[in-house]
């Protein structure tokens, strides 16, 4: 299951916080702390979105 993890962790945050910071882009936010602090909750949103989705992946 933790290479399973692993790898779906690799997609899904860098999916997530690529639209958190095409989300802040378009807010107005152009500047790197903005930026990064974005890029960080897509990454830290990516945990329980790995979690449930490898869950469902090993269920099948």
């Amino acid at each position: 299951m933790l290479r399973l993890a692993g790898m779906l962790f690799s997609l899904i945050s860098t999916t997530l916080a690529g639209s958190a910071i095409v989300a802040a882009l378009v807010m107005g936010h152009d500047t790197l702390w903005p930026l990064m602090v974005a890029a960080g909750i897509g990454f830290v949103a990516a945990v329980p979105a790995t979690y449930v989705v490898t869950k469902q992946i090993i269920a099948m």
